[in-house]
């Protein structure tokens, strides 16, 4: 069977990930003549991108670039104005440098674009992890984007584009917010409609498990955790924003509302969540420029 054409262009942001890049990158068809591999090495100082560079010298599909600034939201805003061509790919897939992506799954997230019309977004699924089932079924009845693979629709794109909106640079995670943007037609979360987020069956990602007698995996998921508690806060004021005013109200810099949001910032209940929520409205505070220690 000829494979069809889809034309899309895929942006793999890498931060620090030499221990991972090689795997992923041995999981796209990178041989592939109708799409183009971006692979944004944002703020490494690791191998990363010269692991990339032994493979992209066989693969033109595959571009290389070495960003001096870190952050995904930052990176995020990069491709999209700086990167991908004047005249859009059909499909945009955004996906992290440190999943391996299932057989398939690109071919899957462009039927999925052409068979939901009324989409704006596709999300894939995750396919390893304690509760990958539980996302899968979130993912199905309530819609919603995880960072690690998902797909825009390239006129959903062009319209982000021509308003000017972008992520504030601070951003932790870029799906939740993207997720917002193509449910509510880049309006405000009054106009919210789950029909325009989709999902593709046959498109997904596997992840590097969390390894309980490794110490290097425990220390990786203490960071995470506290990301996740400060996206918790930014995910309150970017909620408030979002209905009042809709993308237009986004600030460059989300840690230029943190003195009038940390006042009223508490720990939520639980002694998992009440440390991290400590630890991450420490960091926030600092961010602010409240807390000079």
């Amino acid at each position: 069977m000829t494979q069809a054409k889809i034309g899309a262009a895929v942006a793999i942001f890498a931060h620090e990930e030499e221990r991972r890049i090689a795997a992923c990158l041995a999981s796209l068809p990178l041989d592939r003549g109708d799409m183009g591999f971006h692979l944004l090495v944002n703020g490494s100082t690791d191998r990363t991108a010269a692991i990339a560079r032994q493979v992209a010298g066989s693969c033109p599909s595959l571009t290389i670039h070495e960003l001096t600034q870190g952050g995904k939201a930052r990176s995020w805003n990069r491709f999209v104005y700086d990167i991908l061509p004047v005249t859009m790919p059909e499909m945009v897939v955004f996906m992290d440098g440190d999943a391996e992506i299932a057989s398939g799954s690109f071919d899957a997230l462009a039927r999925a674009l052409t068979d939901q019309p009324g989409t704006n977004a596709i999300a894939g699924l995750p396919l390893n992890g304690r509760n990958h089932m539980a996302y899968q079924a979130m993912l199905r009845s309530e819609g919603g984007l995880f960072g690690d693979l998902y797909a825009l629709r390239g006129a959903f794109l062009t319209r982000i584009r021509e308003s000017g909106y972008r992520l504030p640079i601070d951003l932790v995670g870029d799906d939740g917010l993207v997720a917002a943007w193509a449910a509510t037609d880049l309006g405000p979360d009054a106009n919210w409609d789950r029909a325009r987020l989709g999902h593709a069956d046959k498109a997904g990602f596997h992840c590097e498990p969390m390894r309980a007698i490794s110490r290097r995996s425990w220390h990786i998921q203490y960071k995470r955790m506290i990301a996740y508690a400060v996206r918790h806060y930014q995910g309150r004021m970017i909620s408030q924003i979002m209905g009042e005013q809709g993308p237009a109200g986004l600030p460059e810099r989300l840690n230029t509302l943190y003195p009038e949001w940390l006042p009223a910032l508490k720990p939520r209940s639980g002694l998992a969540n009440a440390w991290f929520d400590r630890l991450a409205l420490r960091r926030m505070r600092k961010a602010a420029g409240l807390d000079q220690r």
